[in-house]
């Protein structure tokens, strides 16, 4: 039998948290955030990721326009993950190397992944001292917009926003879907059927957007992949604008 812990806790009662009170989190706490978030792996040791805090109202009320989400203004803390290779380009050149190599494809990947597991330390340090936060991947709707607005450099590039505070409200435990569907041995593996494998969970979902208190609906998994899995014109230039950064990505 599996013993709970406060860290099981944490992740197994993840929500996103997208209304916040007034209260400040504070700079002791942001640091204690930030040291989490600086301790995540990172790919060889190298550290191709950063977080810029968004302090700035007019900054905040641009990416609430972007990504068309009021809160993102007024959220107590904000933030966007970076990819970060240009330090080691700037190192190679001061000491008189080949700087070609930090601008890779697979520095890029490495940046995109550090920064990503990043995000999800400090949204797991937050979540686990009674904080609650919410990825924005809807500041990356202009891409261009966002990397002017944040003086991006060469070398650098945008992966994920995040808002966090202290919970004003704590929405109920959105489903997943069973982990047999997922979770594979050795090699990959699916049903004859997606559709029908996915009945139980359709239901599942059904039940849980009828029962919310905001945005009720009758809605499934299998309708959300047919409805909502849609072209994003605005995000189809993810590679040009990295190559645009620097990166050697096609």
């Amino acid at each position: 039998m599996v013993r709970m812990n406060e860290t099981l806790n944490t992740l197994l009662n993840h929500r996103s948290i997208r209304d916040f009170t007034e209260q400040e989190v504070g700079e002791e706490t942001m640091g204690t955030l930030f040291d989490a978030a600086m301790h995540a792996s990172t790919s060889r040791g190298f550290q191709h990721a950063s977080v810029i805090r968004i302090k700035d109202p007019a900054i905040r009320q641009e990416l609430a326009r972007i990504g068309n989400q009021r809160r993102v203004a007024t959220a107590p803390e904000l933030m966007v993950f970076i990819v970060d290779a240009r330090r080691s380009v700037r190192i190679r050149e001061e000491l008189g190397q080949d700087p070609e190599v930090a601008r890779s494809a697979d520095v890029f990947r490495e940046g995109f992944t550090d920064a990503v597991i990043m995000a999800q330390n400090l949204t797991v340090a937050a979540e686990s001292m009674g904080l609650g936060a919410c990825y924005l991947g809807c500041v990356l709707n202009e891409y261009e917009t966002l990397i002017d607005l944040l003086k991006l450099p060469e070398y650098t590039f945008p992966v994920v926003g995040l808002m966090l505070g202290h919970p004003a409200s704590q929405p109920g435990l959105k489903p997943r879907m069973p982990k047999e569907l997922r979770i594979m041995e050795d090699t990959y593996s699916e049903p004859d059927s997606w559709v029908e494998a996915l009945t139980g969970y359709d239901a599942t979902m059904r039940e849980y957007y009828g029962q919310r208190e905001t945005n009720n609906r009758d809605d499934g998994f299998t309708s959300q992949v047919v409805n909502n899995l849609v072209e994003r014109p605005s995000r189809n230039r993810f590679f040009s604008l990295a190559k645009a950064q620097g990166f050697n990505v096609r």
